[in-house]
């Protein structure tokens, strides 16, 4: 046999909720509805959650008769043959976010609307469009407390129609580089070995027609970083629950376009994950906590892939990815005044000559991506009143202290760069001076490639390509490291210049496809064009997520072709509109972002959330950071395990070994043979079963430059 690793598909996609008096009955099934499981929830305890699984699948006949003899068995009278006050059919959906308590009983979030926004590899990706909240408690029990309303309104404030997305079967807090790596090993395969002992198997697994071969789902664990949802899975997280029912849910932007090239047709698709650690608005989540979690994070993937073929297995694909958060250090900005100016000072809270808290964000950055950590610091240098300087120089001093006691090869490459003054005050182009720094930084760190290079690669002298940074893995090009903007916001200069360094990618990921002659592309062209409309389209949804407004300069902002001008009456509303959220709203915003990701509990909490002066203390539990360390640490800041597995990213070899040291297969993968929904993808893609209207059809209706 010849075994092939898909993502096991959570292949309950369809939901109906029934009610009795007594509990609420969830009827889940497969898209084609010929195979169904029943959760039945409590509704006479308001302070427990009680679900009851019993792991049972159903057909369609079968829960057909449950459900009428539920409804027999709750019915009270008979008058005329019509049943009265029996089971009533409540809700329909399409997934389960989760259960929320405040101060009475449970919540149900039901996903009511959704609608697909892409598609890698067979794999649906939807947005969710609509939700609805289902109080569980019956009538009978239900307590009341003065608090819960104003607990409801400020929790709906974090709108879940606004750019929150999920899959059934493709993991959306991994990138595409970690999840390929995780479903092309096997433990027959030939060990590649990496320097310092590390050990991983990775090899592409090729079916011949003349074998028989066997395909198995493979759990993908999730990135808890980028998991919105994680807090109101608490209920379904549970051993007696099957995993089926759990969807992770992401919160950022997801876009997807075609490129026709001579009528193939290559996909681009763009991925902004939020990261779900000290989440929240502009001026309340500035530089970093105790654990090096940074405000504003969000790591950003480009995949582009030929679509000729839909198989995450034999298409070829590429992915780069890149990485924006807060300057990593302990400042902020106090916007409690009376009169709040449009640029408040800023404060750097602890001079710590350790830098404990940068440490362990660049551990986090090395364990995720590998090593190098290119940093492109945007903030000002040149100012007449001392304000954005003051982060250029601590940033910097951190990154000097960090990397003396790192090797050549592991070391921080930092780049300062002064992008609003040399826009204003000098002749300099910038976008050009971008350029230059993106490839370097993508000739340091490489792409992510899932097939051997062209033939006509290997011939090619190109000292681009020959050059090009990374890991090969099998046949596989890996990137190692990953590139860091940021600016004060990481909003308007931080995403022209991930624009840039996506350009660069974007030509070598074209290139690698067969695509291109070379690894470049001039900027005048229709996927450039395309390219640059995406981006700023994700742009504007981050700032909008972080800053309250759209982005006040954008990419066209920095060209020098462009009259400053025709942008300026733009730029002057935008910044109005970001004042005015930031002074008058964003407190709110906060508490309603600490709310739904766990951060305050209200069930938990003596005082009521709108009473709490500062949130500082929720997001820095460990307020004593020094006490966590050791002299040694003010020195051996890196562990040793992450040292270890570099240039590699520790997170990814460490899943793969994982999966090298299970001694049974069936602990990370599910056999065909009794769960084909599981598995398949071409089912679950393209739905034999269902008539297709080529108008409503994905592919068909995706922005394309055909």
């Amino acid at each position: 046999f010849t075994c092939v690793a898909t993502p096991r598909i959570k292949w309950i996609q369809k939901i109906k909720i029934y009610k009795t008096h007594t509990r609420f009955y969830v009827i889940g099934s497969n898209n084609a509805e010929t195979k169904y499981r029943i959760l039945k929830i409590d509704r006479t305890d308001p302070w427990q959650l009680n679900i009851i699984d019993d792991g049972v699948d159903y057909t369609a006949c079968e829960v057909q008769d449950i459900l009428y003899r539920l409804h027999v068995g709750n019915s009270t009278t008979l008058i005329n043959k019509s049943l009265k006050r029996g089971l009533v059919e409540s809700y329909k959906g399409f997934g389960i976010v989760g259960f929320i308590r405040f101060k009475e009983g449970y919540y149900l979030i039901l996903i009511t609307k959704r609608i697909k926004v892409a598609e890698i590899g067979g794999h649906s990706i939807y947005k969710i469009e609509d939700t609805s909240m289902i109080n569980i408690p019956n009538s009978n029990v239900k307590v009341t407390h003065p608090e819960e309303w104003r607990y409801l309104r400020s929790f709906q404030t974090v709108d879940l129609s606004s750019n929150f997305y999920y899959s059934h079967s493709y993991d959306l807090t991994n990138n595409l580089q970690h999840n390929f790596m995780l479903l092309h090993h096997n433990r027959s395969d030939d060990v590649i070995k990496r320097p310092n002992d590390v050990k991983i198997c990775i090899k592409s697994t090729h079916i011949r027609a003349n074998r028989l071969w066997q395909t198995h789902g493979r759990d993908m664990k999730p990135c808890k970083r980028f998991v919105w949802n994680n807090y109101l899975l608490d209920g379904l997280q549970d051993d007696h629950i099957t995993d089926i029912w759990v969807l992770y849910v992401i919160h950022g932007h997801i876009d997807q376009s075609c490129v026709s090239v001579y009528g193939k047709s290559i996909y681009i698709t763009l991925i902004g994950r939020r990261s779900s650690s000290y989440a929240g608005t502009r001026f309340l989540k500035r530089g970093c906590n105790v654990k090096g979690d940074v405000g504003n994070e969000v790591e950003t993937e480009q995949i582009v892939h030929c679509a000729t073929s839909s198989s995450l297995h034999h298409t070829p694909f590429t992915s780069y990815v890149q990485h924006r958060g807060s300057v990593p250090c302990q400042w902020f900005q106090d916007i409690t005044a009376s009169v709040v100016p449009s640029k408040p000072p800023i404060t750097i809270t602890s001079d710590n000559p350790y830098a404990q808290p940068t440490s362990l964000h660049f551990q986090q950055l090395l364990e995720r991506f590998g090593s190098p950590v290119v940093v492109l610091n945007l903030v000002r240098k040149r100012e007449k009143r001392f304000h954005e300087s003051v982060l250029g120089i601590e940033f910097s001093s951190a990154i000097n202290y960090l990397n003396q006691f790192l090797s050549t090869k592991q070391q921080i490459k930092y780049h300062a760069f002064d992008m609003a003054h040399s826009l204003r005050g000098t002749k300099l182009n910038v976008l050009a001076w971008l350029a230059n720094i993106a490839e370097h930084s993508i000739q340091a760190t490489g792409f992510f490639q899932s097939k051997p290079d062209l033939y006509k690669d290997t011939l090619n002298k190109d000292h681009r390509w020959r050059t090009l940074g990374g890991q090969r893995l099998g046949s596989c090009r890996v990137q190692t490291g990953v590139l860091r903007t940021n600016c004060v916001d990481c909003l308007d200069r931080t995403n022209s210049a991930q624009f840039v360094a996506g350009n660069c990618a974007l030509a070598y990921q074209l290139y690698s496809l067969g695509v291109l002659d070379e690894p470049a592309i001039e900027i005048k062209t229709d996927v450039t064009r395309l390219y640059e409309e995406m981006f700023e389209t994700h742009g504007d949804i981050i700032a909008l997520q972080y800053g309250g407004s759209q982005l006040v300069h954008t990419i066209n902002s920095y060209r020098r072709t462009v009259a400053p001008w025709a942008s300026h009456s733009r730029d002057i509303v935008t910044t109005l509109s970001r004042y005015y959220t930031n002074t008058f709203s964003d407190a709110d915003k906060q508490s309603a972002i600490n709310l739904f990701l766990g951060v305050f509990r209200p069930q938990t909490s003596e005082s009521p959330m709108w009473e709490l002066p500062t949130d500082h203390y929720l997001h820095n539990n460990n307020n004593d950071v020094l006490s966590t360390f050791s002299p040694k640490t003010y020195t051996d800041w890196l562990s040793s395990d992450v040292q270890r597995t570099l240039p590699l990213p520790k997170e990814m070899i460490e899943s793969v070994r994982k999966l090298n040291s299970a001694t049974d297969e069936a602990c990370h993968g599910v056999n065909t043979t009794h769960c084909d929904d599981c598995v398949d993808w071409y089912q679950d893609t393209y739905r034999p079963d269902q008539l297709t209207v080529f108008d409503e059809c994905f592919s068909l209706n995706m922005t394309s430059t055909a």
